[in-house]
């Protein structure tokens, strides 16, 4: 089935649960308002609204006591234009606690480069008598050390990154010291844009999951705007010169070794398409790749790590290949009712292809009838020694099989396995099994494909549908995905039990699935709450299936399975309650209405500016939202 059918075909079952539910008059009246946000006029849209600025100008940020941020700019042979239009950026902060540090390594054809300077510190005045915009010329040793150059310039409790083409939303240093002085956090990053002419035309928002570890290690997904304290900078040894064209991701890896990294999930900067910036593509500098694998490979040894880092699938991207030590036996539960066929295709393919010889197969029959399942299992034990049937007794129940499986299971780890699920390439195991081993990873999934060749899952999304969704479904096989996020090994929030590694001490930490959902999200419920317990959870795309979904069982439409299915949302929504909306490896400004990591029709609304003052605990409420 074509992808356009199957969003038709969501769309109008969406539609109609709607009018069951609120009624025709209200369901028509929120369609009308969903289609005046997706085709109405999107200038402007990731801009607080011009009254929210206001009041942001107009607190006493002296009596705030928010800290000051020193913004680090290295410029060679800046087009006039571009440098004008940083400068003006950074002079049109709503909030004053900033200071700008520009180092000049520009050749002697652009001079002009300096008189710009001035005309800018002159126009700024300084504060407090001092100077705000500070720029000296120095002899270009590269990006890495010119960057060092301009933090030694610099007196600010914090230090911020900035390219000399880009541009800084009017709220980008109100947004960070105000969080820098709410939370204490020592390193903070935002969301960007990317813009080819002018800010309000921005052409593409990068919006990035709160702090994942596994991702960075594949990719900066960072970038900008990010804000650290000055003493871990200087702690951590500054930029390296040796990862000049990725010393950015360099520093966020050493930073993240020190200090856990808070998101603002809002666009604070903006970055400037064109020929010869990284934001169009490496291709424009191809030596950013082997930086970027030098500094990964030192944020291993550094960290204790033990893997090779290679290429990923798509440029920019990158690929932990970690060591698999020792021979840790792997237990592959199957639960299965009748579909000889199904299960036979799902044998052969792991039999046949699975290169990771340390498995057992235990197959948990639950209440076939017909006798060609029970030939089909005796040939099985017969053909293979590693695989053994178990017999459950009992209605059927996803997690009550599970659990019972586990029980027979011999393995130090457990692959959950659906019967419908088919191994495309070898290595799928032991890609699995290399990222499960690591410190602090307790499940990984794998990357599902339809029969297709469209995307079943890629990691799971808490909140999607009001529940949960599967990442870039129904999108075609060979993507990168949104920020590579289908290419690249991801920390989730969950990962779907059709093809899920969990280390067996950690299944038995949380009990196992919760029996209470004997179909539906019991892989959703079971990945938060092993991440409750501070596990991370991962998917690889180095993973890759088949899943002929629900085949063997078919779906929740209707009768008992439909009310069952409805009993379980909401165990799920008593649970979890408003949590089931705010994933940390999602952000707010992306649908909750799709899978495919579009921007959200309805983007967040401005947060209240907070009155002047220490400890007051007012705040001016705008009631403004972005986009105005």
């Amino acid at each position: 089935m074509k992808v356009r059918l199957k969003r038709i075909r969501e769309l109008f079952a969406l539609f109609f649960a709607a009018v069951r539910q609120d009624g025709i008059g209200p369901t028509l009246r929120r369609a009308a308002a969903f289609f005046r946000r997706r085709f109405g006029s999107r200038r402007g849209r990731f801009l607080p609204r011009k009254k929210t600025l206001a009041a942001q100008r107009a607190l006493d940020y002296a009596a705030l006591g928010w800290p000051t941020v020193s913004i680090l700019v290295p410029l060679y042979n800046t087009p006039p234009r571009f440098l004008r239009a940083l400068l003006d950026s950074v002079l049109a902060q709503t909030c004053p606690n900033w200071q700008l540090c520009l180092v000049d390594a520009g050749d002697a054809s652009h001079a002009e480069t300096g008189e710009i300077v001035k005309r800018y510190q002159a126009k700024d005045g300084g504060r407090a008598g001092e100077p705000r915009i500070l720029y000296q010329k120095i002899e270009n040793r590269g990006i890495a050390a010119n960057t060092n150059a301009a933090a030694a310039l610099a007196t600010g409790e914090y230090l911020g990154l900035a390219d000399h083409d880009d541009v800084l939303a009017p709220h980008a240093v109100y947004e960070m010291m105000k969080a820098a002085h709410e939370t204490g956090a020592a390193f903070l990053y935002s969301d960007e844009a990317l813009f080819t002419r002018g800010i309000r035309r921005p052409t593409a928002g990068h919006f990035k999951p709160d702090f994942a570890p596994d991702y960075l290690n594949c990719c900066n997904y960072i970038c900008h705007f990010s804000v650290f304290q000055k003493q871990l900078f200087h702690a951590a040894g500054g930029m390296n010169p040796a990862c000049d064209g990725s010393q950015d991701h360099d520093l966020f890896l050493k930073l993240s070794e020190h200090a856990v990294p808070v998101h603002i999930p809002k666009v604070l900067y903006y970055w400037r398409v064109h020929a010869a910036s990284t934001s169009g593509g490496t291709a424009a500098k191809p030596y950013v790749a082997e930086a970027a694998k030098r500094a990964i490979a030192d944020h291993l040894t550094r960290t204790g790590a033990h893997g090779a880092v290679a290429d990923g699938l798509f440029p920019s991207t990158y690929k932990v290949e970690y060591a698999i030590e020792g021979a840790p036996l792997v237990s592959i539960l199957i639960p299965n009712k009748d579909h000889a066929d199904d299960l036979a295709k799902a044998l052969d393919s792991i039999f046949e292809k699975t290169a990771y010889p340390h498995y057992e197969v235990v197959v948990i029959e639950n209440n076939s009838t017909e006798r060609k399942t029970f030939d089909y299992y005796d040939a099985l034990q017969k053909a293979h020694k590693n695989a053994r049937v178990v017999r459950y007794e009992g209605g059927f129940n996803f997690s009550a099989i599970n659990n019972f499986g586990r029980r027979a299971a011999r393995g130090e780890y457990l692959l959950l396995f659906n019967n419908d699920v088919e191994v495309i390439g070898g290595a799928w195991l032991g890609e699995m099994l290399a990222l499960c081993m690591q410190p602090g990873v307790g499940i990984v999934g794998a990357k599902l494909y339809y029969p297709d060749n469209t995307i079943q899952h890629a990691g799971v999304v808490v909140g999607l549908g009001g529940y949960a969704g599967h990442s870039h479904k129904y999108a075609k096989r060979g993507g990168s995905g949104y920020m590579f996020r289908a290419s690249t090994v991801q920390n989730f929030s969950a990962v779907t039990a059709a093809c899920m590694l969990v280390r067996a001490s950690v299944y038995d930490a949380v009990n196992g699935l919760d029996e209470g959902f004997a179909v539906a999200f019991n892989d959703v419920d079971f990945c938060l709450r092993v991440r409750g317990l501070g596990w991370r959870v991962l998917f690889t795309p180095y993973a890759e299936l088949y899943h002929y979904e629900s085949k063997s069982r078919g779906l929740d439409t209707k009768g008992a399975a439909r009310e069952r299915f409805e009993g379980e949302r909401r165990r799920m929504k008593e649970r979890y309650g408003d949590s089931l909306t705010h994933d940390p490896f999602y952000n707010p400004n992306l649908t909750l209405d799709r899978e495919d990591f579009t921007e959200s029709d309805a983007l967040p609304k401005d947060d209240p500016v907070p009155d002047n003052g220490p400890g007051s605990g007012t705040a001016q409420g705008t009631g403004a939202a972005h986009g105005a």
